[in-house]
């Protein structure tokens, strides 16, 4: 299949003078069925792959591979996750812990003491109008958990998830199989976090790279990019 960038997505961003080339790769859609993402990667990758390629792999297929995502009604919150989604500002980049469910999540993955905490700071903060204190302070396990939105390609749209297990190492088997530096990243219009990456993968540069988000976060069905240098 012939590779193309996403719809209102830019082929080419400029890093300091250096131009690269981000290309997201379709997949077949990656289900709870599937139980390891590196032969999905290699299988649609690799045809497309040249020297001097970087991979970037949304976080969410990867979770979704490891059994971490869930029907939103499957997940039953807890009185303390329901007080607490309600004070959470919802973005046009994702519901985020705007849910009673997405917060169950985050309490799961992190514990009450420290959600309890990262909200009593979080409020102090908005107060003088500082925000993003609760996501600092409850870390990046609760900063990945994505919540069920419309827009999203069934069945993901009924979905929510926890971000990946272990996101170097898979990082490490997928850049092991296909021979190129490979990052596990977590990404919406608003920002890019790197949860885990192999050698080889500047993250700082990556972050840049990619700052806009070339996959996507609707139906793309590209849950995989390539980064190739322009050279030239």
């Amino acid at each position: 299949m012939e590779l193309q960038p996403n719809k209102g997505k830019n082929l080419i961003m400029e890093v300091n003078g250096q131009k690269f080339e981000r290309w997201p790769v379709k997949t077949k859609l990656i289900t709870t069925d599937d139980k390891n993402i590196v032969p999905i990667i290699k299988e649609y990758v690799s045809p497309h792959l040249q020297p001097g390629d970087m991979l970037f792999i949304s976080e969410k297929a990867v979770a979704v591979t490891q059994g971490r995502s869930y029907h939103i009604h499957s997940v039953k919150p807890s009185r303390l996750a329901t007080i607490l989604s309600g004070f959470v500002t919802k973005t046009p980049a994702g519901i985020g812990l705007g849910s009673p469910q997405t917060m169950e999540l985050a309490i799961e993955e992190v514990g009450v003491a420290r959600i309890l905490i990262a909200a009593a700071l979080g409020a102090a903060a908005k107060l003088v109008g500082i925000r993003g204190v609760f996501y600092m302070i409850a870390g990046h396990k609760a900063r990945s958990i994505d919540g069920a939105v419309s827009y999203a390609i069934p069945p993901y749209n009924e979905y929510i998830s926890k971000g990946p297990s272990n996101a170097e190492q898979v990082a490490q088997k997928i850049s092991a199989a296909l021979s190129v530096p490979a990052a596990i990243v977590d990404a919406n219009d608003l920002g890019v976090n790197i949860l885990g990456a192999s050698a080889g993968v500047d993250c700082k540069l990556m972050v840049k790279i990619i700052k806009d988000n070339p996959l996507g976060q609707t139906d793309e069905c590209t849950p995989v990019g390539i980064i190739r240098p322009v050279h030239g």
